[in-house]
């Protein structure tokens, strides 16, 4: 069991007001992210939640029991909630072996020798370092010293894995292997995790549900798909997919059950099922229409319906192409991504397919959304 429940937390740093009346609910079972930009509050977030910090107030409770009641004063020690956390530089001791280093909390529990032998046998088997066992940090790679710092924290049977960016320091291809590896890890053991980072492709690939923080607030708490099709605001949308999300300026009219979208790209209308929430009444307002690269078609030839555009530029990169383009009436460049390598010439021209179910539209002003996209598993 590891339920988790965050109410009203505040936290300030003198002035600097770091959370901010923070709500959030994490399921049993749960992988969940904590994503946003550097200074967002999401690693404060994690360290409240393992007690190596005091919020000012609010509550929080773990399977219903609380830990937290900053009201009251009363906060559980960190030692007795349960709780395991890898920081990011690992903290492994460095004379002592993986084993030792993965044990040590067993000992310092008085677990039976015999018992600490199987628990920590294992834990390095289930992270696939067991051939490992009687070597020190220092003659291991960071990828390694990750997998010891992660068995150290499962052997001890906690309710709760938490983990501060723990693949930053790591190199591409070693950050893809432990991607893999902590996803099997979660799914094997049906650990409640709470992992803090700034990568969105760590965020989408890993996670059963992502809370996007700005500014000491959680801004939209979902799955990853549906962060990703369906992000509740500009600044949102703005943050998640690589390559960026295109925007582009319209004109939108609501009458009744329809919506209509007049811009660069054409026409578009939508119904009632269409909407994100309460619309509000009939009238004429400015909109921001959201569109990923990789829901942009390109024909070389006319096509009916088709969006003429010139290409900029043509990025190929392998197993995907960035293709940048001029549309008539638009300011900006648009980006499409097209997978395989293409080529297109500068100034060539071509035509343009976007389906208007799976595109979004933002409220300019409140930057909210307000039109919703339909999603690549609803498509399929």
């Amino acid at each position: 069991m590891g339920k988790i429940v965050l109410t009203g937390i505040d936290k300030f740093y003198g002035a600097n007001h770091v959370l901010k009346n923070l709500n959030l609910e994490i399921e049993d079972g749960d992988f969940m992210t904590l994503l946003g930009p550097s200074g967002c509050g999401k690693t404060t977030t994690l360290r409240v939640i393992a007690g190596l910090e005091k919020p000012q107030s609010g509550a929080i409770h773990i399977d219903n029991k609380e830990i937290v009641n900053a009201k009251e004063q009363f906060f559980e020690a960190p030692g007795r909630r349960n709780l395991a956390l890898v920081f990011q530089s690992y903290a492994l001791w460095p004379h002592m072996t993986v084993f030792e280093n993965v044990a040590f909390g067993l000992k310092t529990n008085k677990v039976a020798k015999s018992k600490i032998k199987q628990m920590v046998g294992e834990a390095l088997e289930r992270l696939r370092i067991s051939e490992l066992s009687g070597r020190y940090p220092s003659e291991l790679s960071g990828g390694q010293q990750q997998r010891v710092a992660i068995a150290r924290s499962i052997v001890m049977s906690s309710k709760v894995l938490l983990l501060d960016e723990p693949l930053s320091n790591l190199d591409a291809k070693l950050r893809m292997e432990m991607r893999v590896e902590l996803k099997r890890l979660h799914q094997e053991m049906n650990i409640t995790i709470i992992y803090v980072t700034h990568d969105q492709v760590e965020a989408l690939t890993m996670s059963t549900k992502i809370a996007v923080f700005f500014d000491g607030v959680v801004e939209q708490v979902d799955t990853p798909l549906e962060v990703y099709h369906n992000p509740v605001s500009l600044r949102v949308a703005e943050f998640i997919g690589n390559p960026r999300i295109n925007f582009i300026s319209g004109k939108a009219q609501k009458s009744g059950d329809t919506l209509s979208v007049e811009s660069s790209l054409g026409v578009f209308r939508f119904g009632r099922e269409a909407f994100s929430g309460d619309m509000g009444g009939d009238g004429v307002f400015d909109c921001v229409i959201g569109v990923r690269p990789e829901q942009i078609a390109i024909s070389r030839n006319d096509v009916e319906g088709g969006i003429p555009a010139k290409v900029y530029s043509c990025m190929p990169a392998g197993s995907e192409t960035l293709v940048q383009l001029n549309i008539a009436g638009e300011e900006g460049l648009v980006l499409a991504k097209r997978i395989g390598s293409k080529n297109y010439t500068t100034d060539q021209n071509v035509w343009l397919k976007i389906n208007p179910e799976v595109i979004n539209i933002f409220h300019k002003e409140s930057g909210k959304l307000i039109k919703k996209a339909v999603s690549a598993a609803e498509e399929d």
